[in-house]
């Protein structure tokens, strides 16, 4: 990557990327505002074969003429961007299903996408991590208005930082990938591991960027405060617990916390050009541990389609705390809203995510109206977020009344060491 990349903050002017972990941390503003338009597709022109490799097996899928538009559509987006290859998945009940790979998941083996491939899916995590605070607020154990210093030591003013601004992504505390002494010692070696105490050390080192509720900015101190926060009230590693409380109970089987590098296979490679001389980089094998409960996550397709409506529907959690959820709040970026570890545009409701290597998108229309997966194994952004493009396209074609992003490129707010 040409300059570093942090997460999101308030639209500022920015430079042509911005850092790899924030892309972790879930491009927010880049991938849902950000968005780049993708050219329009003809109306009845199949994928070409070399870019369409693989379909899931066809379950009431749409109808000929739309099932063209978006091969179409998508293979233009694969082409215009250069991205190694994506999936895409869009389940909207009573109009039709699509689940289908193109383009290459190893670009020196050429070895197509498939749609049965694990990928790491970045801030997606936060969407289960803050799931995990909620139950533990439905159970008694925490409470949202609490001060984060009740539940975890050493936050610069966490007496005055409730757990529901972490959540709402409105603490005031300083990111830690936007520290440049952090991208460096990660862009030095991607391999090591990072542990939660010590990345927020690098947060730690700033002052805080502005008062507790003053604003909303997107960081990811605020989600590893809140693993911190599940492990020290339940009990357990977070990752026990996420298996436990929120995976198993929705059959999510292939769907994990690593504590490493750990990636189950089938797995996708993973193209960034976060690296010293912005040279592209097989990132596939990188330790994700620094994203912890704010990326680290792997999953696949079909579980990112189960989580959706799980997540959107409040499935795992009492109707009044996913009131609480939804309560969806403006952002400062034009019609983008963050409720408690979820974001809405446009009727859109979920999460985006980056990480070197791979982007995701995993969102649904409220009242079960439409699930949206986007699997891209690349964060080399070229005209707009790489998953947002697709996800632009896809969405142009079936829901026009919610499409994604807007029609070109908007200030991304990410800022540069």
């Amino acid at each position: 990557m040409r300059t570093p990349r942090p997460t999101p903050r308030a639209p500022r002017a920015r430079t042509r990327r911005a850092s790899a972990p924030a892309a972790c941390a879930a491009a927010l503003l880049l991938a849902l505002a950000g968005t780049a338009a993708a050219p329009a597709a003809p109306a009845a022109a199949p994928a070409p074969a070399a870019l369409l490799t693989t379909a899931a097996p066809a379950r009431d899928a749409f109808d000929p003429a739309t099932v063209q538009r978006l091969d179409a559509a998508i293979a233009a987006v694969l082409k215009k961007t250069g991205a190694p290859g994506v999936t895409v998945g869009l389940w909207i009940p009573g109009r039709g299903a699509y689940a289908k790979a193109f383009g290459v998941s190893d670009t020196r083996t050429r070895a197509p996408m498939k749609t049965d491939m694990y990928t790491r899916i970045g801030s997606v995590t936060k969407t289960f991590a803050v799931t995990a605070v909620l139950q533990l607020v439905d159970r008694g154990r925490v409470r949202l208005d609490d001060p984060v210093s009740k539940y975890v030591d050493g936050v610069p003013g966490g007496g005055n930082i409730t757990v529901r601004q972490l959540a709402g992504m409105r603490s005031g505390l300083y990111n830690y990938t936007d520290d440049p002494k952090f991208l460096d010692a990660l862009r030095a070696d991607p391999h090591r591991s990072f542990t939660p105490r010590e990345v927020l050390g690098y947060a730690f080192a700033h002052p805080p960027d502005f008062a507790p509720d003053a604003k909303w900015q997107y960081s990811n101190t605020n989600t590893v405060l809140l693993g911190l926060l599940v492990e020290k009230v339940s009990g357990q590693p977070l990752a026990g617990y996420l298996r436990e409380h929120v995976l198993d109970p929705l059959k999510l089987s292939a769907t994990a916390l690593p504590s490493g590098s750990e990636f189950p296979e089938p797995h996708s490679r993973g193209y960034t050009d976060f690296s010293p001389d912005g040279a592209v980089t097989d990132a596939t094998d990188w330790n994700p541990s620094w994203g912890w409960a704010a990326g680290a996550m792997t999953s696949d397709l079909e579980d990112l389609r189960a989580w959706v409506p799980a997540l959107v529907g409040g499935k795992l959690l009492s109707p009044a705390t996913q009131a609480q959820r939804l309560r969806l709040r403006p952002t400062g970026v034009s019609d983008v809203s963050y409720g408690l570890g979820i974001a809405e545009f446009d009727g859109w409701v979920g999460h985006n995510g980056e990480l070197p290597g791979y982007e995701t998108i995993a969102v649904g229309l409220p009242g079960n109206k439409g699930t949206l997966v986007v699997l891209v194994n690349s964060d080399i952004d070229r005209g707009g977020s790489l998953s947002g493009q697709f996800a632009r396209a896809v969405t142009k074609i079936v829901t026009p009344a919610h499409v994604w992003g807007p029609p070109t490129p908007a200030p991304s707010g990410r800022s540069t060491p």
